[in-house]
């Protein structure tokens, strides 16, 4: 090899080091940090044992003690080139339980942060071999404590020189210990990012959350993200014909980018940014973990939908809107043919069909359900107005469930026009959602057919356990919640909470 080879060799083995440091001592002093959970997102040929593991406290102690530490010796070993062979084979070890749980093969990084997207080939795969190179290595190629100890051993001190061999001159071995104390400028520029950070944590902490001012306090309001081991259990199912269903069905507009931000015109545009193909996956496997088996959405939101059932192997049905097309059966097509589980008429749609008196809206609205129907697929009518649904009984359109807004108006923004409340189309606003609610109570309670009731916070204007109970009370037989990832766990809990308390004169219909 050339002679620069031993010095480039080193300065892989300190880089390697400095990874495995920097990660372990990261978690020494993160008291919440846990591979629990890490564990748990396996899906690979191990996933169970990974499983398994994460099921255990005692075992989890045992399995956070090894890694941190493990992380951070073998760093330490891998930085001063100190018993180098032997980290280098338990790095490779451990790098190896990291690619078996989280193998980059399509479909098995999902809930895992990637840098980037790869078939079989990542940094921990690279890393692994890349120790196991180290470890073949003779002691005294890499510059560092193995090479001075070795020829130290060699040359044992003290001891007279044999005869015919030449004292190695000191300047020599000065030159020597040099290149074996080569890792030192790392380890100190290593210590200074570690002063620097813990710095920056402190200021953090003293000047952000400690004193915040009053100007910026609202956006100093902390929560903690509710995870899956707060979870009082799974969201019970009813059914629409044989169409097992969720009492809660995510939402799909925050999803979508629909989010009905009222004056605020960057909420549209924030909302999709935050929701990339990723984090929509990983909300659609937490609400599937939580017992959530569906998702009301628009046929536009098809796709990642079904790249989700495709990478995750995961089982939520998609309920499209069918808001898509020239008229009704045409986006029944186009949300049939994209995979839809379920289908309905598009509740805004139908209100301005109903409200234009659109002729042969009716007939089209028949031959659309029974079009569904014909595909075995649920078919149900959507709308935000009781007139809509009224209307739709009068001419003697009765589909499989309903899909109709609830809230109360008990918000400070609701803005209903009270000289011309009784006009349909007077005083709407982008926060009211249901101008008739006690009309739609007592109007739904005839009615046979299963009913999904949306927009049931208003949007966000109402709270969780104040719209959830209202609307399960008032005789919905499932509600349609649009739900952040952090939202999930806490309004299922919320939902079972009001299950479990429900007061209502309305029979379940599904």
């Amino acid at each position: 090899m050339k002679k620069y080879s031993s010095y480039l060799l080193t300065i892989l083995r300190i880089l390697i080091g400095w990874h495995f440091l920097y990660e372990g001592i990261t978690k020494l002093v993160n008291p919440a940090w846990t591979a629990k959970y890490y564990l748990m997102g396996s899906k690979w040929i191990f996933a169970d044992v990974f499983h398994w593991l994460a099921s255990s406290a005692g075992i989890m102690n045992i399995v956070d003690f090894l890694n941190v530490w493990g992380l951070i010796l073998i760093g330490l070993s891998l930085f001063i080139g100190f018993l180098v062979r032997w980290s280098s084979i338990a790095g490779a070890v451990l790098l190896l339980f990291y690619f078996i749980t989280y193998p980059p093969i399509l479909g098995y990084t999902f809930g895992m942060v990637t840098e980037g997207n790869y078939q079989w080939v990542d940094k921990n795969l690279i890393e692994m071999f890349m120790l196991i190179i180290f470890a073949s290595l003779p002691t005294g190629f890499l510059f560092g404590a193995d090479r001075w100890l070795k020829h130290w051993k060699e040359e044992k001190p003290n001891a007279p020189v044999p005869a015919g061999k030449e004292e190695i001159p000191y300047s020599t071995k000065r030159r020597e210990l040099l290149r074996d104390l080569i890792s030192v400028p790392f380890l100190g520029a290593f210590a200074y990012v570690i002063y620097k950070k813990s710095n920056w944590d402190s200021f953090e902490k003293k000047y952000i959350t400690e004193k915040p001012d009053a100007v910026s306090s609202a956006t100093l309001k902390s929560f903690q993200f509710t995870s899956l081991d707060s979870l009082k259990g799974q969201v019970p199912k009813g059914k629409i014909g044989d169409f097992e269903l969720s009492k809660m069905i995510m939402g799909g507009n925050l999803i979508g980018g629909w989010a009905h931000a009222r004056d605020l015109l960057y909420v549209d545009k924030l909302v999709k940014m935050y929701h990339t193909d990723e984090k929509v996956m990983m909300t659609l496997q937490l609400a599937e973990k939580c017992g959530i088996n569906a998702i009301i959405s628009n046929p536009a939101q098809l796709r990642v939908v079904q790249k989700y059932k495709h990478e995750t192997g995961g089982k939520i049905k998609f309920i499209s809107d069918c808001g898509a097309g020239k008229n009704f059966p045409e986006g029944i097509e186009i949300s049939v043919k994209g995979g839809a589980d379920v289908c309905y008429s598009h509740g805004g749609q139908t209100d301005s069909a109903v409200y234009n008196n659109k002729p042969g809206f009716f007939d089209e609205l028949k031959r659309g359900l029974d079009l569904i129907r014909s595909y075995g697929k649920p078919a149900g009518i959507g709308a935000h107005r009781i007139e809509s649904i009224m209307a739709c009984i009068e001419n003697g359109v009765v589909p499989d469930f309903w899909v109709k807004t609830l809230h109360s108006h008990d918000y400070w923004s609701k803005q209903v026009d009270l000289e011309n409340k009784d006009v349909p189309e007077a005083g709407w606003r982008d926060n009211n959602f249901c101008h008739k609610p006690q009309e739609t109570i007592d109007f739904m309670a005839s009615l046979e057919q299963p009913w999904i009731a949306f927009k049931i916070l208003a949007a966000g204007a109402l709270k969780p356990e104040n719209g959830f109970k209202y609307a399960f009370d008032s005789g919905a037989d499932f509600i349609c919640v649009g739900m952040y990832d952090f939202q999930i766990v806490e309004d299922v809990n919320i939902a079972l909470n009001v299950l479990n308390n429900v007061n209502r004169t309305r029979p379940w219909r599904g």
